[in-house]
């Protein structure tokens, strides 16, 4: 189906049982290839149903992962792969916090979801990172607000593959129909800016996990 193309993925994307639901999503897939920008469409669990061209392009420098690339789960990438800062800029306090908030909001929501306590035991598994998310993340949220938590209308650093673009910004729109949000699918659309210029090169992982400190 149209919304299963794409780079080869390492899992199925979701797919819905309904019949109507899938022909929705094929001609949702054809109205996010029209968009210029990296555009995706997420379940609760940040599982990738949808994704652009463009989203491919952002991310078509990382390399192999076994359960943490882009166009399989967004947040694990963010969170686990080892390339995830080379493309995610400030990568620790302007991708990995946010969201971890959102994921912790997820467990408060979907705690026996199989998917998502995957993720937590994989957290778990990475002492910094399970730090930052038990004493990190609750210090950092009442620093900065809950707005700082929010994707919708944030501006992120983003270091794009094309030359063109090279290290930018990115505004997060969300933009998620009635129709994905009963399916419980949610949109988010990377709006790109001009590239800024600047000399220094993205931050480098250390190896394994992408690196976060405990803030």
């Amino acid at each position: 189906m149209a919304y299963q193309a794409g780079w080869q993925r390492s899992q199925p994307r979701p797919v819905p049982e309904s019949l109507e639901a899938q022909a929705y999503l094929q001609d949702y897939a054809a109205l996010l290839e029209a968009v210029a920008f990296p555009s995706v469409v997420f379940d609760h669990r940040w599982d990738v149903v949808l994704s652009n061209a463009a989203f491919e392009t952002l991310f078509s420098g990382v390399g192999p992962h076994p359960t943490a690339m882009p166009g399989d789960n967004f947040l694990r990438f963010a969170l686990f792969h080892p390339d995830a800062a080379t493309v995610l800029g400030e990568h620790e306090s302007r991708w990995c916090l946010p969201m971890l908030a959102h994921f912790a909001a997820a467990m408060e929501r979907h705690g026996q979801d199989r998917g998502l306590q995957s993720i937590r035991r994989d957290i778990a598994q990475d002492p910094i990172m399970e730090a930052a998310y038990r004493q990190g993340l609750p210090h950092w949220i009442r620093a900065v607000g809950p707005d700082a938590v929010e994707h919708d209308g944030a501006v992120r650093p983003l270091v794009h593959p094309d030359p063109r673009w090279g290290r930018t910004d990115c505004r997060i729109v969300g933009e998620t129909p009635k129709t994905l949000q009963d399916m419980g699918y949610t949109r988010m659309t990377l709006v790109l800016r001009e590239a800024r210029h600047m000399t220094a090169g993205p931050r480098r992982t250390r190896n394994g996990a992408a690196e976060l400190r405990v803030v």
